[in-house]
Formats: C-alpha cells, structure tokens, sequence
C-alpha cells in the first residue's frame, strides 16, 4: 500500500504511476494498491472549499503582508476560504483527521486479504503510516516512511522548521547554479544569488511580470511559489533555472506554471482538491491558534529563521485561525510493539527536513533510521542505490539497515 503524501495527494493517480514509484524487484514480490484517503480525490464526499477563480485570487494574494492593506487583504482571504470549506463541506470536516485515515488503512488492509500491511508513505504520508502503527501495532508487516513528518511539533513550530528546510534547498540550488555558465542569480556568492532573487520578489510585489498564464499575474506570490515547487526535486532546478532566466528578463509564465504544479492547477485553470484537502487535514490535525497578535508574532520569528520562506509560509496556515473546528492535540506516537519501521530522510529536503526523520526515529519505540546526504524531497528512488537497495531489502526481506545510517 502506498500514500504520496500532501496531505490531500491522490493515492489513486500514485499508485497509477507504480512503475516510477516503487522499483521492478518490489513490483515483482507486490501489488501496488493506492487509495484516496477520505476527502480526497474520488473519495466520496470530497472536501471542496473554494471555486478555481478564488484559489486564483488566494493564491495571489500578498503572502507577505507588510502594509496594513496588505494584512488585511491576508485575513480576508483566509476567512473566505475557511468560510467555504465550512459552507460546502462542513459535515464532513470533522472526521478528514490522519487518525480515522489510519483506521481507513486497515479496513482496506483487511479486505485486501494480507494478514499484515507491508506500507510505502512518502511526506505526509509518513504521518499517516505512524498513526497505523500507532492504532494497530500487530498489523505492521513492513513500513516505510520517506520524508518523514515530525509528529511532536506544533503548528508554528512545523511551519518554522519547513521554511527553514526551503532556505536549506535554495542555498543548495544557488551554489549549484553559481557553478554553471549564465546562472540567472550571478556569478558571486550565494548570499548575493539570493538577494537577487529577493530583489525579483520584491519588484513583483509591486508591480508583476508579464504571464502568458490566464488568471494568473506573475506577482510575487506565484513566484516564490514556482521556485518552491522546483525545490522539490533537483531534476527540475534546471527548469528553476530557466524560469528565473526568463523572469529576469520581464517574462514570469514558467515561474508561475511551476508554481501551478505545487498545486495540482490544470492548464484550464481547473484545480484538483489538493489544497482544500490538504487545508482540511492540516487544520484539524494541530490545534492553532486564534489570536492575531500570535500570527503575528509567529511570523515575525519565521521571518528572522527563514528570510525567503518564513513569513510566506506562516501567513499560508492562516485558514486554520478561522476553522469551524478546534484542532487536535498531538500525540506522541510510539508505535509500542510494532516490528521494525525504516524512517527515511534526506540532508536537503526543503519541505520534511531531515530533523524530522530523525525525530521520529527516535519516537518511534522500533525506528531505524536511514538517511541520504542529497537534495529534493524524499530519497527512495531519487538517485541514491544506497537507499534503493536498502529499502527494498526491507521492504521484501524484512532486512533493515544500521540505525543511523547515512546514503551518499
């Protein structure tokens, strides 16, 4: 069984891709079963919150409000989409948390006939696939966990410690520009390569670059939104490349089509319910506060710990201050009794960084912990033989690794 992640990913469209997924030896000893967890995809009913002309105008929205108009442009627009996730799909919000999806799991373990569940999760999905342990510790064959999620943290504390996994991934992506002919941030240091970038955003807060993309200006937000996106994985810094090549030159459309990615937005403008879902799940899963003043002051600090992405991402969670629902406290999540679980983590990942997978190897009562010194979010089948081989050892031989070891 296999989850990409989000929250709100389609396992569905995974489990589609299989053979980019999971390698020929564990195609060979497996199934490849990939559900839409509740709410998702063409789970029924799926949240919806907002049409694709809102998302549009959310999206971009100032996501570093410095003036008060700004702020409140911020507010208004994380109170409309609260507002209409509670409208169109309020009885559903209250059971789209990570626990009932675990107990989903199992159900779905059960009718597939296996006796116990051999389980790949990628990003959230890790998340997902602790919470089975944690529910059914007797149930666990083999899992998996690449890209882990912290399941201590609290909402602000998260958002910090992503923003700084992002700030890691561009330094990495500057010094590897930096060592290339016609890098579009200069050919100086990587603090000058980013300040260029910085001085792109905020010229395009003011006044954005042309886009051939409908509906969508090459404003600031789309922008820092496309780079985070090729952050993702290093096969699409060259793509960031030319982006950035080309918004420098006035023109911001591969930018903005990058960042469209990140959030399942069709060439149409149609938009897959990834970000509702995703909102949802994340919302109920921690609680969050509802003071002002405390985003604030979050977002001053996330600002000082990640100057690029801090504030961005902190201002992006603003939904969660208006929810219809309270979240939910976090667990510590032990997993006591379950046989050996391989938490997976990369050096470099801009969006679950490595202290995560650490931290959770640690909680976890039977955790190893394997890591991969590279970039991009997630390492199994990312370029590391190291980690292929041993993940698939694991995942059909129920060999794990040294605790602790480290992939080049």
């Amino acid at each position: 069984m296999i989850n990409p992640g989000g929250p709100g990913g389609s396992g569905i469209s995974y489990a589609l891709q299989a053979r980019s997924v999971v390698s020929a030896a564990v195609r060979a000893r497996f199934d490849v079963v990939g559900f839409d967890p509740r709410g998702v995809g063409a789970s029924m009913p799926a949240i919806h919150c907002l049409t694709g002309q809102q998302l549009d105008t959310y999206f971009a929205t100032s996501d570093n409000p410095v003036t008060p108009a700004q702020l409140a442009a911020v507010i208004a627009q994380a109170k409309i989409f609260a507002h209409g996730c509670e409208q169109r799909s309020g009885a559903l919000l209250p059971y789209v948390g990570t626990r009932n999806a675990a107990r989903d799991m199992d159900v779905l373990r059960a009718a597939l006939g296996d006796a116990k569940l051999t389980y790949l999760g990628k990003s959230y999905g890790t998340y997902l696939g602790a919470w089975y342990a944690q529910e059914f510790p007797s149930h666990v064959r083999a899992v998996v966990l690449d890209g882990a999620v912290s399941p201590n943290e609290s909402a602000f504390g998260m958002n910090v410690a992503q923003a700084q996994g992002f700030e890691v991934a561009l330094r990495s992506f500057t010094a590897d520009c930096l060592r290339r002919a016609a890098c579009p941030l200069g050919n100086s240091t990587v603090g000058a390569g980013i300040a260029r970038l910085q001085g792109l955003l905020n010229q395009t807060a003011r006044k954005p670059l042309a886009s051939q993309v409908a509906g969508q200006p090459a404003s600031a937000p789309l922008l820092l939104n496309g780079v985070a996106s090729a952050l993702y994985s290093k096969s699409y810094w060259q793509y960031l490349r030319a982006g950035l090549t080309g918004a420098f030159a006035g023109n911001g459309t591969l930018l903005v089509e990058l960042g469209d990615l990140l959030v399942e937005r069709g060439p149409t403008g149609r938009y897959t319910n990834l970000v509702d879902a995703n909102t949802a799940v994340n919302c109920l899963d921690r609680p969050w506060p509802r003071s002002l003043a405390a985003w604030r002051s979050a977002a001053d600090v996330a600002a000082k710990a990640a100057p690029q992405f801090g504030a961005p991402i902190m201002w992006g969670s603003l939904p969660c201050a208006y929810w219809p629902l309270r979240g939910e406290a976090p667990v510590p999540l032990r997993a006591a009794g379950a046989p050996p679980i391989l938490v997976v983590g990369t050096t470099r990942d801009p969006a679950t960084p490595f202290r995560w997978a650490q931290a959770l190897a640690k909680g976890l009562r039977s955790g190893i912990l394997l890591g991969w010194n590279g970039d991009g979010h997630t390492a199994y089948l990312e370029g590391s033989g190291c980690v292929d081989t041993a993940v698939d050892q694991y995942l059909i031989s129920l060999k794990t690794p040294h605790n602790g070891t480290i992939c080049p």
